[in-house]
Order: C-alpha cells, then sequence, then structure tokens
C-alpha cells in the first residue's frame, strides 16, 4: 500500500470517530479522507502541494 493510501483509511477511520452520523457525518468523511489522501500523497511524492501553498513573488 503507499503512504496515499494509507493516508486516505487513516483519514476515514478519524471521520468515522469523528462523525456523529447524518449527512453532517457523511461530509466529514468526506473532508477527512480527502485530505489523508493528499497527504499521504505528498508524502509518496504524488502530489505536490507547494503548487498550492508555495510562496509567490510579490513584484
Amino acid at each position: 500500500m503507499t503512504t496515499s493510501t494509507i493516508g486516505l483509511i487513516a483519514g476515514l477511520l478519524l471521520a468515522i470517530a469523528a462523525a456523529a452520523g447524518g449527512l453532517v457525518g457523511f461530509l466529514i468523511a468526506v473532508v477527512l479522507g480527502t485530505a489523508g489522501y493528499v497527504i499521504g500523497g505528498h508524502f509518496d511524492g504524488e502530489v505536490d502541494l507547494s503548487q498550492v501553498f508555495g510562496r509567490r513573488d510579490r513584484g
């Protein structure tokens, strides 16, 4: 398993622990699962977060 897959699973498990159920619980699961996948993908080198959060020249 890649780090991004493990991150996805970890995010989903955290979502299950945090969710109380219903629509809000589903949305929390989606957000935390996506965050776990992106963070894991960043550590694997699959996702480059510097393009999103990188430094910008101020002119």
